[in-house]
This record gives structure tokens, sequence and C-alpha cells, in this order.
């Protein structure tokens, strides 16, 4: 009977791809709209429910782009946590695969009409990505495989706890998975990370630009208006410019900044530009503070995050409170209650259900502070490359002999033959 039914699944997705364009399977797809961009690429929107366990409360659409390689090719989701990245994906490339980039609900143009955001969660968001695989299913017989970056990974860690069987390959990279509101694994690292010279200038930076409080904000201020920067989601400039100067460790860390080009005893315009350059205000905008408004509900309510140790600034730090977090929900949603039970499950079942795994993260990135912790009692790959970041921890930058074993492992899971070519481009 199982024999008869796998026959039956191949045959009808055979059916509908065999002597079709893909715009014609795709067009015999339930509840899609496409548009053609190019060639082989595609613009869609699939309608989802707001509430995936109660879909009368109301649907939405959601985004992802489609790039078609054949019908019998391996599949990618790439798991955005945010607005669309249409950036390529490695693993797409290494496979030769059909590429499905997914908008995150509540990001982008994914935004229902009335937002509730007790429904911006884990499991409303891993139920849109199983309604995509599934329905893309229809269309596509090769394997799956999911990734995704940063918090796109942190999804695709999460999907896969929800939805183990959707994918053959989950590939998070750079993903941290964070248990508590306040993670304190990350005030370890930054105490710890590379050599105390280097640390000390950190800190001399911080200090020095708080320390001449009055002159910075008085450049600042022209700057900001110039760029055309306002704060009030923030409380104002004062704010901004105190939670950019905490930020400054996290920043120079996770993107890769080299310690010899910090500052050391140089003119304080020097210090004000590597301010600038390692954190910037850009970041503290009430437009970037806005469209960042979903990840830092799911941070705060879900997901969990960093804040910022203050003491060791005593009164040079004057607006904001002891030790401040970094998630900055929309303040009209007044506080919201932290539940880490999700992240704890998700945690606990990858030390023995998480196999066919590849976890990819840069050990000078301060994310890797709470990346996913390896261990024997599954298959999986854990590479935490030294020297590198949140930006350039990829499969490319591996070793040749890391990328030798990465490559034999994801043939092996999926049965593929991996050109080692495909992992330098």
């Amino acid at each position: 009977m199982k024999r008869i039914l796998t026959t039956f699944i191949f045959i009808a997705i055979y059916s509908i791809s065999f002597g079709q364009s893909i715009e014609d399977a795709l067009f015999n797809l339930p509840n899609l709209k496409f548009t053609k961009k190019t060639e082989n690429y595609y613009e869609c929107y699939i309608l989802q429910p707001i509430d995936h366990n109660a879909p009368e409360k109301g649907t939405f659409y959601q985004r992802f782009e489609l790039t078609h390689i054949a019908f019998d090719a391996p599949n990618v989701m790439n798991t955005n946590g945010y607005q669309l990245n249409r950036n390529k994906s490695e693993v797409a490339t290494i496979l030769n695969a059909n590429y499905i980039n997914i908008e995150h609900r509540y990001c982008g143009k994914s935004v229902p009409e009335s937002l509730d955001w007790q429904y911006l969660n884990l499991e409303q968001a891993t139920a849109d990505l199983h309604a995509i695989n599934q329905l893309l299913r229809k269309v596509y017989a090769g394997k799956w495989v999911s990734t995704g970056i940063s918090k796109g990974g942190q999804t695709t860690i999460f999907y896969r706890y929800f939805y183990p069987n959707d994918v053959t390959v989950s590939i998070p990279y750079v993903a941290p998975l964070n248990i508590d509101l306040e993670e304190k694994r990350i005030y370890k690292f930054l105490d710890t990370i590379g050599t105390k010279e280097c640390r000390d200038k950190i800190f001399q930076v911080q200090k020095t630009l708080l320390e001449n409080r009055e002159e910075v904000l008085g450049k600042l201020k022209w700057f900001s208006k110039a760029s055309n920067f306002t704060y009030e989601y923030l409380g104002g400039l004062d704010a901004a410019f105190e939670y950019a100067v905490l930020e400054y460790p996290f920043s120079f860390w996770q993107w890769g900044s080299d310690c010899n080009d910090l500052p050391d005893g140089d003119t304080l315009d020097n210090y004000i530009q590597s301010f600038v350059d390692i954190v910037g205000l850009s970041f503290y905008d009430d437009k970037t503070m806005e469209t960042f408004a979903p990840h830092y509900y799911q941070a705060s309510s879900q997901m969990g995050y960093y804040g910022f140790e203050t003491d060791k600034f005593g009164d040079l730090i004057q607006t904001l409170a002891r030790n401040p977090n970094a998630s900055f929900a929309p303040k009209e949603l007044g506080e919201i209650q932290f539940d880490n039970k999700t992240p704890k499950a998700a945690e606990k079942w990858l030390k023995k259900n998480g196999n066919q795994f590849i976890y990819i993260n840069g050990a000078n990135d301060t994310w890797s502070a709470t990346r996913v912790i390896p261990t024997k009692k599954v298959d999986a790959l854990y590479y935490n490359m030294s020297g590198r970041s949140h930006g350039d921890a990829r499969m490319k930058n591996l070793t040749t002999k890391q990328k030798e074993e990465l490559a034999n492992k994801l043939g092996e899971w999926l049965n593929v033959k991996i050109d080692m070519k495909s992992l330098e481009k």
C-alpha cells in the first residue's frame, strides 16, 4: 500500500509539471498570484490566514520570490526574518536549486490590513512557511532545504522544530538561539573577545564620547538634520546617542571591525567618525525603528535579545535607565510579557532530534555568544569560523577541509553530488 501511495504522489507531481511551463504550473495552484519579473524569476503572493488555527479571523497576502531551475531540482527555502532580501543564496547556487525567497509575516509587503500583534509569533510564522512548502510540493518533486541568515536563520531553526518533516536539511547562518530577554551570555562574550588592549580601546571610545556629550551632540544634531533623521520613537537625540554609544562594542565585533582602526588619543572628530562608521545613527532613525518594529516585538515576546551594562559608565549615562534592553518594541503596545517556552523547547529538541543541520557562525560575531552548542548526539555540522563575523561567516570562507566535510555530508543527506567549485562562488 505504501509503495502504491508513493507512486501515486510521484505521478501526481509529474503530471502537473510534465509538458507545462512553470507559469502554467503556478497558475493551477490555489490562493496564489504571481508576476513574471525576468526569465524564470517570479514575484509571488500566497493568501495566508492571519491565524492558522482560526482562518475565519482574516487573511493577508505573503510575498515570496521564486527562481525556477527545474521541476525535479532540489528546492531551497530562504526564511527571511524581516522584509524580503533579494540577495542570492549560496546554498541555492551550490545545489543549482529552485529558490524560494520568503518575506516574514508583518514585514515589507506581507502585512495584514489590521495589525493584531498577538499573531506575530513563531507558531504562526512557521505555519506560513509550512503552507508555502506544501503548496509548492504540488509542483516540485526534488528534496527540500531551508536556510536563513541572522533572524532568518533563527526562523530556519524554529521552522524545523515545528515542522521537522518539511525539509531534509536546515542551514542557519549566524543565528542565535536566545533563551532570555536579556541574554547575559552576550556580556561574557564582550568581556572576553579579542585582546584586553582592544577591549580597552573600545571602552575609551565610548567614554570619550560620553565625556564630551555636549560637543558631540551638537555635531550629531547637524548630522541628523542633514540626513533627515528623527528619533521620536526612542525619545529624542539624547536617547538615540546613548543607545548608540552602548551599542558600539556589540556592532564592532558583529560586523568584523579592525582593532587597528580604533582611535587612540586622537581628536574628538576621529572618535565621532569611528562612532558613525561602526554604529551610526541611521539605525535609530524613526523610519528604521518602524521598519524593524515587528522584529523588536518578536524579540520582546518570544525570541529574546540583549541588554546593555551601564554601571561602568556611572553618571555619564544621563538619559537611559540602568541596563536598558536593546529591543525597542512599539510603546503603544505597553509592557510585553516575555515567554521563552518555545526557545527552551527548541533548544532541548535540537540536542536529541536536530539531525541534518549545518550551523555556520563567525567566532568574532557577537551573536555567536548565543549560537546552538554542538553535541555529538545528532548528525549535524557546526562551524564557528575563526576570524569571521556576521557578514562573512559563509560557506565560501570555510577552510578547504571544512568545505570537503560539508560537501560530503550535504551530498549524503540529499543524495546529490556537490561540485567543490560551487563552494568557492
